[in-house]
């Protein structure tokens, strides 16, 4: 059985990490040059994906486009986290009591709607592989959004303590 190759893994992420942080960063970058990185982020996460789920050519006939609709939504999700840190970031040296309200109600809506995706797929993802693969695949996301959570984590410094 193949493992996921950790050098593999880590380019993944430091991709969707650039994917995400950059655009908080980085606002006068050409949209064009910020659609390479996001397509690029993608096709190596399929890869990833690929190499590891094992997949006979009917399933993978069955189950690509629903990663792929389950990806977009997936996108959605991150894009709103992105965002997210952007207004943590942009707020950070001047954060008031309001604010910091806003951006920690924001983090649980959104906290919240990533089980619920994952739910909402799963019928789809069995209806078109045996359950073990399901589970694979699962465990594969659940790996990639750990260590994407971890280098969120590393790089957003504490809020500032108050009087």
């Amino acid at each position: 059985m193949k493992n996921i190759d950790r050098g593999a893994l880590i380019m993944v992420i430091m991709t969707l990490m650039v994917a995400m942080v950059a655009p908080a960063l980085a606002q006068d970058k050409p949209a064009d040059n910020m659609e390479i990185v996001l397509e690029k982020t993608r096709a190596d996460k399929k890869l990833l994906v690929a190499e590891n789920m094992q997949l006979t050519e009917a399933e993978a006939k069955a189950f690509w486009p629903v990663y792929d609709q389950y990806q977009d939504e997936l996108f959605l999700l991150r894009s709103r986290t992105a965002k997210l840190i952007k207004d943590y970031v942009d707020a950070y040296d001047q954060m008031t009591n309001d604010t910091a309200k806003k951006l920690l109600d924001e983090l649980m809506v959104i906290e919240g709607l990533g089980p619920k995706l994952r739910q909402a797929y799963l019928p789809k993802f069995r209806k078109v592989l045996p359950e073990t693969k399901v589970v694979r695949y699962y465990q594969i996301e659940n790996k990639i959004q750990a260590a994407l959570f971890y280098e969120i984590a590393r790089n957003i410094p504490l809020m500032k303590a108050t009087q």
